[in-house]
């Protein structure tokens, strides 16, 4: 008897184990948008209000129903058929849940080799923790001396897993820190020794906003004299761009590195690797206020940037900041008499005392400050203001950043739904306004603003006073955006609040038509629904 049950327990542990795994997706993906921060991870699952916890909360009580259900359907065939069904009931309810809630993250898991060893590891210990508990609750069983009861206690009990889920992920995701945390340091240090050995002049870019837009047109306008590598898409962590390096090699005149920071010190260590001479600064805003807990100290941490380089171009928002080095170009730039436009932006940019008028295909007032900010960056390298304007009028928006799109109903679409900020929220609402037909904005509204994020969602929401339709996604942070907008005297007919993205989809394939333009104001990463 003993046997059989540890080897029921066995192959219970070994299907659960198998089946928790694609299961815990949501969770595998928000742990990676964390950076593989365990203890964020637990905060956000059990957090009021998520959707996620209360599907596994309906997991966990399909499973115990099933369990209980199927167990005394099948007791006339004895403690083991009763438990083997019971277990093929959980099962099946699990295989349910994957189908039910099928739905792809917004931000996929990239399949790495760390998600990988990590989801071997998870599933390793899934199986470990179900076969204990199957295995304990099976000889605390047979002390009773009713069946039915032997038979609940083995099954039942083991329904409760999907609460404790997140936690035995966290757990994984720390034993193998053992091994991740080494393997990442030798990782960044192959590639400190590259930039270290190489010759290429190295450029950072930080800021609260516009980095990954900034570098993106400086690579292309300084590629029609220079070799240019620059990391790739928002790859600003020293793993990203340790990645960039280390695969990809620095055959190149100029490497432009894009540098994210979350905490302190986090700018300090992409500097001590990428030993920048040259730095752009593209602005200061309370975005990650939520976990620098001042603009004060968002400040800070940027300023680490600019003076650990010989030359820094310093954005508007920036200008103002401290012991940056004397060799700069600071704010000798301007980008002056902006005038907007539906098809895209033109202005007079200023550089080392000369003017000239730029025309550019990209959208909103932040566009030429972007660019002003890249062409003050390429007349450091020697590029003139022509070579600079000629850059400028071939200059493609960045996928997500106020991207326009043909609709294939003539309507238009702007999307800038990539996590938005404050400033960046304010021209992409004011160049929904240069467009004529019907206007529509959708968005869950604005995060990682500490105690500034209701204020400014409620000024978000003054900001939609004249549009035609205001549609609120989600659950998170919409009543701040709707009491703003209400507030201001929006119309509360133009306003709707749909839970998901899908259900604003189906309100614009109804009511958008040709001519009209809608503006999908950013998108909250996972972890925030």
């Amino acid at each position: 008897m003993e046997n059989e049950i540890l080897i029921l327990s066995a192959l219970y542990a070994a299907v659960l184990g198998a089946l928790f795994v694609p299961a815990s997706q949501p969770l595998l993906g928000v742990l990676q948008q964390e950076g593989y921060g365990g203890r964020a991870l637990i905060r956000w699952f059990y957090r009021k209000k998520n959707e996620v916890l209360r599907r596994y909360w309906l997991l966990a009580l399909c499973a115990a129903l099933i369990t209980a259900l199927f167990a005394l359907c099948f007791s006339f065939g004895g403690v083991e058929v009763s438990v083997v069904v019971a277990m093929i009931g959980y099962e099946g309810a699990i295989a349910l849940f994957l189908f039910a809630f099928r739905r792809a993250l917004k931000v996929p898991c990239k399949q790495t080799a760390r998600l990988i060893r990590l989801s071997v590891c998870y599933a390793l210990l899934l199986a470990a923790v179900c076969f204990g508990l199957a295995a304990g609750m099976a000889a605390l069983a047979e002390l009773t001396g009713s069946d039915l009861a032997r038979v609940l206690l083995r099954t039942v009990p083991l329904s409760a897993l999907p609460l404790v889920l997140p936690v035995l992920l966290a757990g994984a995701n720390l034993v193998m820190k053992c091994y991740e945390i080494p393997h990442t340091r030798r990782f960044i240090r192959a590639a400190k020794a590259k930039l270290a050995s190489s010759d290429c002049v190295k450029v950072g870019i930080t800021g609260s906003f516009g980095k990954t837009s900034v570098k993106h047109f400086a690579a292309a306008m300084l590629s029609k004299k220079y070799r240019v590598i620059a990391t790739p898409a928002s790859y600003n962590t020293p793993a990203g761009i340790a990645k960039c390096v280390n695969e990809g090699g620095l055959g190149c005149d100029v490497f432009l590195a894009e540098m994210g920071a979350r905490k302190r010190g986090d700018i300090a260590e992409l500097a001590d690797m990428v030993c920048p001479s040259y730095a752009i600064i593209t602005g200061i805003c309370p975005q990650h206020l939520e976990t620098f807990g001042s603009v004060d100290a968002i400040r800070e941490e940027k300023g680490v940037l600019a003076r650990r380089a010989a030359h820094v171009v310093l954005g508007r928002t920036a200008a103002d900041l401290e012991s940056v080095p004397a060799l700069v170009e600071g704010r000798d730039f301007f980008a002056k008499n902006v005038v907007l436009k539906a098809d895209g932006t033109e202005f007079d940019l200023t550089l080392g005392g000369e003017s000239v008028r730029v025309k550019t295909p990209l959208l909103g007032r932040h566009s030429a400050e972007d660019v002003a900010l890249a062409g003050a960056l390429c007349h450091l390298f020697g590029m003139t203001l022509e070579e600079i304007a000629e850059g400028a009028r071939a200059l493609k928006p960045v996928p997500h950043r106020l991207e326009r799109i043909e609709g294939q109903n003539g309507a238009v679409i702007l999307d800038d739904s990539y996590n938005s900020n404050v400033e960046g929220a304010k021209d992409a609402v004011e160049t929904l306004f240069l467009f004529g037909g019907k206007k529509f904005v959708v968005t869950p509204g604005l995060v990682e603003l500490g105690e500034l994020e209701e204020r400014a969602n409620a000024d978000l929401g003054a900001g939609f006073v004249g549009l035609d339709r205001v549609i609120l996604v989600g659950e998170t942070l919409i009543l701040s955006v709707r009491n703003g907008y209400l507030a201001a005297g929006g119309s509360e007919e133009n306003l709707t609040i749909v839970p998901t993205l899908a259900d604003a989809q189906n309100i614009l394939a109804e009511e958008l038509s040709a001519g009209d333009a809608v503006l999908f104001l950013n998108d909250l990463p996972d972890k925030y629904f």
